[in-house]
Order: structure tokens, then C-alpha cells, then sequence
């Protein structure tokens, strides 16, 4: 039985159009519920909403946008669906859980929210990222010297970009730490052995009515009675500067301060000049120390990992101790402290974990 053309051609033209509503129809949907304005639709995107106003993907000297989808759903056919399967629980919290309905909420899960998007992109390479931005078309010399290195420095250790960028186009979520963590170097300092040949404070300590000491500087125990320790401090001076013991000769990490008291108490050796003219010298004091002190400072730098891991690890990827010098590490620490808010004790521990692991020290 022969089928006749115009039955074979309504079979198509049939096939055609479910085809076209099904697949097509389909499509249409992602398509206009991956727009910004489907996106910011619902009142709990309202936050984001204005953050990303507020960024450089919305409004630049370029008159770029970077929409949405731009930045959240992948191109890749197989990425974009899972994506788009994925999304269909912000629908279900939306009008169902109400879970981010309200700015606290909304607070309460920027953490959890971030590290989702966070681990989506890292473990896609920053697809979307790299849909505009490539290494390859980077011009290095129209960058600020900090960025070119930081790119340099990126692309040789294989990161990605949300290793460093994650406050782009949102606010990162405001790092915060417990007090539980510095507590417990008071429990370790309890266990410190009176006979103990070396200790080290947690926090600046007075030495005696010569200055102060600051944390994690290695004191050497000359004698102990009921808690009060005679210590030897030894670091050098420069001319000019002989308020202050410094870590190394030409490696300006400052170990303890001095008074006048203390300055004249200093036993100092000669001056020599350094590459850069400027003349140090060997100084080593003695005074007294009651204060809490560990006998080694493996608490401190468990806890300076800690505060590295919550700090500095939520904006960026974690930068390696011997990646720069001591000297060029405290600047660096300083200028990343200012936009957080770690108190100025937390920034003194981790920056001097960072200048006794620099590349300059490196087997201190």
C-alpha cells in the first residue's frame, strides 16, 4: 500500500510543528528565563540586584554590560542546562521556603550562596569568566603593576579566575572569626614548662620598663621564678631607628619597641652599611616578661592559618609565604587588612606568620 505524498507531507509538517513547540518552545523558555530581568523578578534578588548596579560588569568606561546569564549560566549546551535544572530550586525557595525573603536572611546565607557559585566556577575553570576575559588577550603593560603580577602569578599556579575575583559583582560576604581559635592559645601557654629555654608571646608583652614585645618573637629564657621570666631578645638595629629591634639584618619586621630606657640598655654591635646605604647592627637585650607565652610558636602559626583561611582566602586565593620578601610582606598585609575588618593583634600574627615563612627566611 503505497502512502500518498500529501499524507507524507502532513506527517512532516505535523512533526514539524511538535517539534517546533516542544524543542523550540523549550528553548524560548531558557531563553527568557535566563534574562535579567526574569532574574531580578523575584523580591529576594532585589539585593544582588543593587549590588551588581553598584559594579563594573553594570556600568563602565566602555559601555560593556555583562548580564545575568553572563556571568551565571555557562554556553556549553550540557553546562547550561544542568544549570538552568539547577536554578529551579531559587523558584522553590522563592515561593515556597521564603528562605532569603528578608535582607537578614539574605545575610545569614551569603556565605553558603557564594561558595555554591564559587565552587561551580572553579570547578568549571571560570567558564563564564573566560567567555570575555582571556589570558591570551591580556595586555600586561596596560595594567597596574599589582595586577600584572598577580595575573603572572595566577596563570603560572594554574588558578582561576574566582581564585581571586569574587566580589565583582556582589558583595563578598563579610569574613568573620570566633574567639574561640586565639583562646585556645591561652590553653596551649598554660602547658608552657616553667623550665622552658625559648618562649614566645601571643600578644604584645612588656619587657620589664624597657618597651614591649611584640607577638611571636622568640625570647630566650635566662632565668624563671613564679611565673616572671628573665629573656634575651636578639634582632638588630638601624641607624636612625634605634627605637626598634628589627627581625634581620635589612629585613624591617619589627620584633619588640623600645623606650629610652631600653635603648641605652641595648648591648649593639658595630654599624655596617647595607646594598642600600643604610647601616645596621647586631642588638640583643635583656628584661623581664610575666605575661601568658607559649614554648613554641606552631600554635601561633596554626592559628595565623586560620585567620589566612577566613581573611584573606574568602577574597582571594591563598597566596604562598614565599611568594614574597619580609619586608615586601608587610605592606602587602597591611594594605589587604585595611579592607577587612581583622583587629590590628590578628593582623600583627599573620603578618609576621608571612615574614617568618618569606622567601627571604625560608628554614627560619
Amino acid at each position: 500500500m503505497k502512502i500518498k505524498k500529501r499524507v507524507i507531507a502532513l506527517i512532516a509538517v505535523i512533526g514539524i510543528a511538535i517539534g517546533w513547540l516542544t524543542l523550540g518552545g523549550t528553548a524560548a523558555v531558557m531563553h527568557a528565563t535566563s534574562s535579567t530581568e526574569f532574574c531580578v523578578s523575584c523580591h529576594s534578588m532585589q539585593i544582588p540586584f543593587e549590588e551588581y548596579q553598584g559594579s563594573v560588569h553594570f556600568s563602565n568606561a566602555k559601555g560593556i554590560r555583562a548580564e545575568c546569564a553572563d556571568c551565571h549560566i555557562p554556553t556549553d549546551p550540557i553546562d547550561y542546562v544542568f544549570t538552568k535544572i539547577r536554578a529551579s530550586k531559587d523558584i522553590y525557595h522563592e515561593f515556597v521556603t521564603g528562605k532569603i525573603d528578608t535582607e537578614d536572611k539574605y545575610e545569614e546565607h551569603r556565605m553558603a550562596m557564594a561558595e555554591t557559585v564559587w565552587a561551580q566556577l572553579r570547578e568549571n575553570d571560570s567558564a563564564t569568566c573566560r567567555s570575555c576575559h582571556t589570558n591570551d588577550a591580556m595586555d600586561l603593560y596596560s595594567q597596574s603593576e599589582d595586577a600584572a603580577k598577580m595575573h603572572k602569578y595566577g596563570i603560572e599556579n594554574n588558578q582561576t579566575c574566582i581564585d581571586c575575583h569574587k566580589g565583582v559583582a556582589h558583595f563578598a560576604p563579610e569574613p568573620e572569626m570566633d574567639s574561640e581559635a586565639f583562646d585556645a592559645l591561652f590553653a596551649f601557654a598554660d602547658k608552657t614548662p616553667a623550665n622552658a629555654a625559648v618562649v614566645f608571646p601571643i600578644e604584645p608583652v612588656a619587657l620589664g620598663e624597657l618597651g614591649e614585645v611584640n607577638p611571636t618573637t622568640e625570647m630566650k629564657v635566662i632565668s624563671e621564678e613564679n611565673g616572671k621570666r628573665t629573656v634575651e631578645i636578639s634582632g638588630y638595629q638601624m641607624k636612625g631607628a634605634e627605637r626598634v629591634l628589627y627581625m634581620g639584618n635589612g629585613q624591617r619586621a619589627i620584633i619588640a619597641s623600645l623606650n629610652e630606657a631600653g635603648q641605652a640598655a641595648v648591648e649593639a654591635g658595630e654599624f655596617t652599611a647595607d646594598e642600600y646605604g643604610n647601616e645596621w647592627r647586631t642588638a640583643k637585650i635583656t628584661g623581664t616578661v610575666s605575661e601568658p607565652v607559649l614554648d613554641t610558636r606552631a600554635p601561633l602559626w596554626e592559628y595565623a592559618e586560620q585567620l589566612d583561611n577566613v581573611y584573606c582566602a574568602t577574597c582571594h586565593a591563598k597566596i604562598a609565604a614565599g611568594h614574597f620578601t619580609v619586608n615586601a610582606w608587610g605592606p602587602v598585609a597591611k594594605g589587604m587588612g585595611d579592607r577587612t575588618d581583622i583587629s590590628e593583634l590578628d593582623l600583627e600574627i599573620l603578618t609576621k606568620f608571612f615574614q617568618y615563612h618569606a622567601k627571604d627566611v625560608a628554614g627560619h
